[in-house]
């Protein structure tokens, strides 16, 4: 790739997420909506299980998915 393309791919990124910046900054308001009801918060515990935990143990299921499904092919072939 030579530079001018480097360049082009770089200004594109750089927009895109300043674009998206941008148009998410009402996600982090503070005022709330009519009929909004929030609940309760998540422990720490949970918050780990939810966003740490969970994705890496369905990231090992889909690889062992894969994996077995891989060597079953290569010994019928």
């Amino acid at each position: 790739m030579d530079k001018k393309n480097a360049l082009r791919a770089g200004a594109v990124a750089a927009g895109t997420t300043l674009m998206m910046l941008l148009m998410s900054s009402p996600a982090l308001a503070l005022t709330r909506d009519d009929g909004d009801d929030p609940g309760t918060g998540l422990s720490v515990m949970e918050t780990l299980g939810l966003f740490v935990v969970a994705p890496i143990v369905l990231f090992l299921v889909i690889a062992g998915l894969v994996m077995v499904g891989d060597k079953s092919r290569k010994q019928q072939g």
